[in-house]
C-alpha cells in the first residue's frame, strides 16, 4: 500500500511531464489520453526497479519518451489516418492573446520536427540542462548541444519563411 501511495504522489507531482510528452506525440485528445495511460502503466511496471541512480524526473522522461516512440512506431506500421485536433489553450486571468498565438505557432512547428528533435525540444523547454537531456536520450552532452542549435535554426527558418 505504501508503494502505491508513493507512486501516486510521484505521478501527481510530475503529471506535467507526462502531459507535455503525450500531447507532443499525439494529434488528438483521445490518442493523448490513451498514451497518457500507457505511460503511467509503463511507469508503474518499472517503479519497483527504479534504483534512484538518476532523478525521478529523468527516469520518468526516459520511460515516457520511450513509450511515446514505441507507440508512434506501431501506429506508423498500422498506417491509420489521424485527424488533427486544434490545441486548446486554457485562458487565465492574465490572458495574452498575442503570446498564446506565438506559443501555439511554436508548438505547431515543433510538432513537425522528427521524433528525436521533438523530444530534445521538449526537454529543453522544460529547462533541462544538456547533461540531463543527454542522460535521458542516451546522446552525449556535446551532441545534444549541437542538435539543439541546429533545431533552433531550423525552427527560426520555418517561422521566418511562414
Amino acid at each position: 500500500m505504501q508503494k502505491e501511495a508513493e507512486f501516486i504522489r510521484i505521478i501527481k507531482e510530475n503529471e506535467g511531464v507526462i502531459f507535455k510528452i503525450t500531447t507532443m506525440y499525439t494529434d488528438n485528445r483521445d490518442d493523448q489520453k490513451d498514451l497518457y495511460q500507457d505511460v503511467v502503466y509503463q511507469l508503474w511496471k518499472s517503479f519497483g526497479s527504479f534504483r534512484a541512480e538518476s532523478k525521478i524526473s529523468t527516469w520518468m522522461y526516459r520511460i515516457a519518451l520511450n513509450t511515446a516512440l514505441t507507440r508512434l512506431r506501431k501506429s506508423k506500421r498500422i498506417g491509420n489516418p489521424v485527424s488533427i485536433d486544434k490545441v486548446i489553450l486554457q485562458q487565465t486571468e492574465n490572458y495574452d492573446s498575442e503570446f498564446e498565438e506565438r506559443l501555439r505557432l511554436m508548438y505547431a512547428h515543433i510538432k513537425q520536427l522528427n521524433v528525436l528533435e521533438k523530444g530534445l525540444m521538449l526537454l529543453l523547454l522544460e529547462g533541462k540542462k544538456y547533461e540531463e537531456i543527454a542522460e535521458i536520450t542516451g546522446l552525449s552532452p556535446s551532441n545534444v548541444g549541437t542538435r539543439i542549435s541546429r533545431i533552433k535554426q531550423k525552427l527560426k527558418q520555418q517561422i521566418v519563411n511562414q
